[in-house]
């Protein structure tokens, strides 16, 4: 223990980010280092759950634990009818403000996260973020980025801008919604190198709210799924996980009333995506008609649902990397954790997309064929029956499903995680 580094991972305040970094400090810890969280105190917990020290930041300008933990969902709640609108047309109405909230939070977070890190003396400071926080480059340490939203988050001309959940070969697509994007953000855009210049950071371009790490970025994405660039990612600064599945430990199905020897669906739209109940209970009223079994994630929103058919089995959560194993297909909302599992457990998906990563992973898992995306509101439940039906039989989709599971498996990505975070840390650099 006494050669272990200590290794600040500060993930953002969404449980994607922060469970992967679980995962993550999971091998950390099992190889003798000393993994530290530092994070938003509305995750108060979060990682004290799975035996990791917490240092505690307000990122959120004095709000009680429980607006904090309400903050996202409502929210999410406010800004449910964008999520009907298309990709462009939620930049003025979803996308913005989740900017203007981001910067809030870097703005209001940088003294606190500062004191932690001149406390804790760091090895390395591993951020997974989309925008930049100065104090991690005051720590006197390296730091490394991690990226655990799509893989277009880091940018390229060739390639659908981040969020845009524009289809590869879209360029058209591509240069409405960057320009888009760029004329509504200006305002938040230049609040934000107001802040910067404050701490004597120098200032982004328009439209940039971070950059990478000049050591490493390490990337979730599954290599055989990337984008094909104008410019090749150099494997000295840049590392793909091809996904980073945390422990979770078993899980048993449970029995069904119905349908129990019936193909099972995991159904799951993120912490977040709970809230729109009114669409949830239209799934159920679909699944009730179908010949499958359904797992089904509602959050905090189970009291909502009465008089759930037979084959259909809902629970508040589900320890997902341990239950994708036993599925024989995952629909979700497309969150870079969704997406990675499905893969990572060679399992097809069905993608129903409402905003941010997950219009670029539906439309990358169309892309790419390895499952398919719907619309999260307009399908048909002869559509939805019609797909499931589909991917289900599929058995050259279960090829290529098979092969970049046993690809993803074998990069083991969070010990390759770990090891590179212990070696920077340990030297200064990364030798691939």
């Amino acid at each position: 223990m006494s050669t272990g580094k200590t290794i600040v991972l500060f993930p953002e305040a969404a449980f994607g980010p922060a469970l992967n970094c679980v995962g993550i400090a999971q091998k950390l810890k099992a190889a003798g280092h000393n993994p530290v969280f530092v994070c938003d105190k509305g995750f108060k917990g979060v990682f004290a759950g799975y035996g990791f020290e917490e240092n505690l930041v307000d990122m959120s300008g004095g709000m009680s634990d429980e607006e904090i933990a309400k903050f996202w969902a409502n929210f999410i709640a406010e800004k449910q009818p964008h999520f009907r609108l298309s990709p462009i047309d939620q930049l003025p109405t979803y996308v913005i403000p989740v900017w203007e909230a981001i910067v809030d939070s870097a703005v209001i977070a940088e003294d606190g996260l500062n004191e932690h890190l001149q406390r804790i003396k760091p090895d390395l400071v591993a951020v997974d973020n989309v925008i930049l926080f100065p104090a991690i480059k005051r720590a006197g340490c390296p730091w490394v980025r991690i990226i655990s939203c799509s893989e277009n988050e880091i940018p390229d001309p060739d390639i659908p801008p981040h969020l845009s959940g524009c289809h590869e070969n879209d360029h058209a697509g591509f240069a409405a919604f960057e320009n888009r994007f760029l004329e509504l953000v200006k305002p938040v855009h230049a609040r934000f190198n107001e802040f910067l210049a404050k701490v004597g950071h120098a200032p982004y371009p328009l439209g940039q709210f971070f950059e990478a790490s000049p050591t490493m970025n390490l990337l979730l994405y599954p290599k055989p799924l990337a984008f094909k660039r104008r410019t090749p990612l150099d494997p000295k600064q840049y590392q793909y996980l091809e996904g980073c599945v945390r422990d979770e430990g078993r899980y048993e199905v449970p029995q069904f009333k119905t349908n129990n020897d019936k193909p099972l669906i995991y159904v799951s739209y993120g912490s977040l995506g709970a809230a729109d109940v009114d669409l949830y209970k239209r799934l159920i009223t679909a699944f009730a008609k179908l010949p499958y079994r359904f797992l089904m994630n509602v959050g905090d929103y189970i009291g909502e649902y009465s008089d759930v058919p037979g084959n259909v089995h809902l629970e508040k959560w589900y320890p997902q990397p341990a239950v994708i194993p036993h599925v024989d297909l995952f629909i979700h909302h497309g969150g870079n954790n969704s997406f990675n599992e499905a893969l990572f457990f060679g399992k097809p998906a069905i993608i129903m997309p409402f905003c941010w990563d997950g219009l670029d992973n539906a439309a990358r898992i169309h892309d790419t064929g390895y499952g398919e995306q719907l619309p999260r509101y307009t399908w048909t439940e002869e559509q939805l029956s019609g797909t499931i039906d589909r991917l289900l039989k599929d058995r050259a989709m279960a090829g290529r499903l098979a092969a970049v599971a046993k690809h993803m498996q074998a990069a083991k990505g969070t010990d390759k995680a770990a090891q590179i975070l212990a070696e920077i840390a340990t030297t200064g650099t990364f030798k691939p």
